[in-house]
């Protein structure tokens, strides 16, 4: 189901394990990783990570959902990728608002 969706987004390209830690399943980027890189990552590629975290995540809940119907993963992991999904999505969504937020503030300024 998610694939569909997935199709419409130019966040869709996907990489990456399952994540379930916190800052994993808000995608958030790795800061051990850019504290040592020469060059900091442009907005784009930040806002690029986060939709394929969140696309991630979504596609790690919905196949251990069909694994649990099936039998084959506990109720627990499916809980867990879930709730971390439903973060991700959230946090997605908030950064979604603000960004909105933010662009309407700044049409409204006087050239």
């Amino acid at each position: 189901m998610i694939d569909k969706i997935s199709g419409f987004s130019a966040l869709s390209a996907l990489g990456g394990s399952r994540q379930t830690d916190m800052a994993s399943a808000a995608a958030m980027p790795n800061m051990a990783a850019a504290a040592g890189a020469p060059s900091p990552a442009s907005f784009a590629d930040t806002m690029k990570s986060l939709g394929e975290g969140v696309v991630t995540n979504l596609k790690v809940a919905e196949s251990q959902s069909f694994a649990a119907i099936r039998g084959e993963v506990p109720t627990r992991e499916v809980v867990d990728s879930i709730m971390a999904a439903e973060q991700s999505l959230q946090t997605a969504v908030a950064i979604r608002d603000k960004m909105v937020t933010a662009y309407l503030e700044i049409a409204r300024m006087q050239i």
